[in-house]
């Protein structure tokens, strides 16, 4: 099959075309022919190698973490999908590589692709809706009435979150260009729409519940002094923790090193009287279907920038990489 790989950590020139055999699916494994899959900034780290300590992947590696595809096989075990099925998912982290033709996803982690979205549209979902319901709904437990302030609104996982936070009955802000703003209003920020360029949301907004943090740095350090006492920061790319570390069933010298890399945040927290954590997302079906119920219901819908074919995948991750993509995903189509 066709494949986008890299077998060597590096930069975008690691990635290159490849044929490599089929994948055989196990016993509760589902054989998916792939129709779309997309871009996210997960790709460019898993490339540079900046996870390779706690997700030690084996060299050659395929690359890509969302899918949209159809069932061409089943294993002997599976009983919740026949060849045909229209599906979608974010396969497990140890199992990745949907920058192919073809991939092996275990059962509990595909559920059926919505009905009313195409395949390139449905692609774009998994990993940022899962990001976004397991920061909002299984972590956070946002309650209608409560603040939340998501950054990033316009990009990747704040147009699925901004809609998932307004479902919920929350009054939600967020952080975005000035090009953006009618946007993310549309898709759920109903509260306040800072100009990140122009306008300090330190200085703007206090007493938030919760902040869903996409940015790290100095976007986290200031999040943690908007939220009122017993609030919550949820990060995804702020420093790992020994939740995390548990969570990945690292040897205890890594748990160490990953406590020691997010103490400054947590004292800082701490201080606050507010808590911080890391999410690293997990591959999960059931969240899945349960997002499936919302998206045909008209409550999310995905936002797609570009679609690029997958002979050009490199350039659509370079496009992505670079910030060209002016809100939403960037999507490769297969066929």
């Amino acid at each position: 099959m066709k494949t986008h790989l890299i077998e060597r950590y590096g930069d975008r020139s690691a990635v290159r075309a490849a044929e490599i055999p089929d994948p055989e699916p196990g016993a509760d494994d589902v054989l998916v022919k792939i129709h779309a899959a997309s871009v996210n900034p997960l790709d460019f780290k898993i490339r540079d190698g900046d996870f390779k300590r706690i997700l030690p992947y084996r060299l050659p590696l395929v690359l890509g973490n969302d899918l949209a595809g159809v069932v061409v096989r089943v294993g002997s075990a599976v009983t919740r999908f026949a060849v045909g099925d229209e599906v979608y998912a974010r396969p497990d982290k140890d199992r990745i590589g949907t920058f192919a033709e073809l991939i092996a996803v275990h059962q509990n982690d595909l559920a059926h692709k919505p009905a009313t979205l195409t395949m390139a549209e449905a692609a774009s979902l998994p990993l940022v809706a899962l990001t976004s319901w397991q920061a909002l709904v299984e972590r956070a437990q946002v309650q209608p009435g409560q603040k939340v302030l998501i950054h990033a609104g316009a990009g990747g996982v704040g147009t699925i979150a901004l809609q998932l936070a307004r479902h919920l009955g929350a009054h939600v802000a967020t952080t975005a260009s000035a090009a953006n703003s009618a946007l993310v209003e549309e898709l759920g920020a109903d509260d306040v729409v800072i100009d990140y360029r122009a306008q300090d949301f330190e200085e703007l907004l206090d007493g938030y519940d919760v902040v869903l943090d996409t940015l790290g740095g100095k976007t986290l350090e200031k999040s943690l002094r908007v939220l009122k006492p017993g609030g919550k920061v949820i990060s995804i790319a702020g420093p790992p923790d020994a939740d995390f570390a548990r969570e990945l069933g690292a040897n205890p010298v890594l748990r160490q090193a990953m406590k020691a890399l997010s103490f400054k945040t947590r004292r800082h927290a701490k201080r606050q009287g507010v808590t911080y954590s890391f999410l690293f997302m997990k591959a999960d079906g059931d969240q899945l279907r349960e997002l499936t119920r919302l998206i045909d219901a008209g409550a999310i819908r995905p936002v797609v920038d570009r679609v690029f074919p997958f002979e050009q995948t490199r350039e659509a991750m370079e496009y992505a990489e670079k910030g060209r993509a002016k809100a939403g995903k960037v999507v490769i189509a297969m066929a």
